[in-house]
């Protein structure tokens, strides 16, 4: 009987056949599988990063921006609360718009009343004065405004006003812009060295303006002689032109800023190019006005020429948001203020 003999595999194959099983690495799918699934697993978490870190940095943004307007009012409150009258003699408010408001106040302590606008960007009123005096009979003077507006010209009028001998019907001045006729003062109703300006006469200026340039000239009549003594002695003439002018700007729309003016010179005068402007928040958007004034009685003053002399309170509300597109909503600054020198009991 012959017995079936089972073929041996050598130890050593044995081995090499475990160790190549053992070894054996991903397959092409495996690894592109892998792939596609770290790749995924990073995009989301990558995107997951950057929505909190915009999320968070949007938060920051609207958080800085919020404490800068609050900082803002804070100060503009304390400012308008001490408002005086100008070393020029201005009314302690020269304007109460909306969004505008002009007074005079010491913010600096120095002794010196600084003439403070807090404003809306985008939109800007302001005025300049000068003057100039004729020594000579049936004499002339001129003054020049350059350089006076830095945005786009929306209205510009020139107001003048005389003082001299100019007490009868023969005795007025001719008013020249440009070269141009704009009129004459003192045809009536004007007196011989008065000591006060009297004669008004308002025009508008706007095209001769567009070049940032004027130049206006007063022309005594012949019969206007030196014999005034008012500051100047021996004068005929003096004349003063009041510049008012509105301008707008391109950017900075929800710009809301500051802008103050020192006081220069003997007689003071407040000289519109030497405003120096800050910007308290770039984020305000308000619909409603920032200002709204009240009088003593409590009632709003709705009128723009009586609110100057009529508002003895004010409120001033601010709505700041760095993007209305997305959340959180509008945040809403608002406190009233008191001006101590109108006081009354509302």
């Amino acid at each position: 009987m012959i017995k079936s003999q089972k073929s041996k595999v050598p130890p050593s194959l044995k081995l090499r056949r475990a160790s190549k099983s053992q070894n054996r690495g991903f397959t092409l799918i495996e690894t592109l599988a892998a792939i596609g699934i770290f790749t995924l697993a990073f995009g989301a978490t990558t995107a997951f990063i950057l929505v909190i870190y915009r999320t968070q940095g949007y938060a920051f943004q609207q958080s800085t921006a919020i404490n800068e307007a609050r900082k803002g009012v804070e100060t503009m409150v304390k400012e308008i609360r001490e408002a005086k009258t100008g070393d020029n003699g201005s009314y302690l408010i020269e304007k109460a718009d909306d969004n505008e408001f002009i007074f005079y106040s010491d913010i600096d302590k120095d002794g010196e009343i600084e003439r403070v606008r807090y404003f809306l960007g985008g939109s800007s009123s302001a005025t300049s004065t000068k003057e100039c005096v004729s020594y000579s009979d049936g004499g002339t003077c001129s003054v020049n405004f350059s350089n006076f507006f830095s945005g786009s010209l929306e209205t510009a009028k020139i107001t003048i006003s005389v003082e001299g001998d100019f007490g009868a019907g023969n005795e007025y001045a001719d008013i020249f812009t440009d070269g141009g006729s704009s009129g004459q003062s003192c045809q009536n109703n004007c007196d011989d060295c008065a000591g006060l300006w009297q004669g008004q006469l308002t025009f508008d200026v706007k095209n001769q303006a567009l070049d940032n340039n004027l130049t206006l000239l007063a022309d005594a009549s012949s019969r206007v002689d030196s014999i005034c003594d008012w500051i100047e002695p021996n004068h005929s003439m003096k004349a003063k032109f009041d510049l008012a002018w509105t301008e707008t700007f391109s950017s900075g729309q929800t710009d809301f800023k500051k802008g103050v003016i020192n006081p220069s010179g003997f007689p003071a005068s407040y000289l519109p190019e030497n405003e120096k402007t800050s910007v308290l928040s770039q984020y305000v958007r308000n619909g409603p006005a920032i200002f709204r004034y009240f009088d003593k009685n409590g009632n709003e003053v709705q009128s723009l020429p009586a609110r100057p002399e009529e508002t003895t309170l004010m409120r001033v509300n601010l709505i700041i948001n760095v993007d209305p597109n997305r959340p959180p909503n509008n945040f809403t600054l608002e406190s009233d203020v008191q001006l101590r020198n109108l006081k009354t009991n509302l």
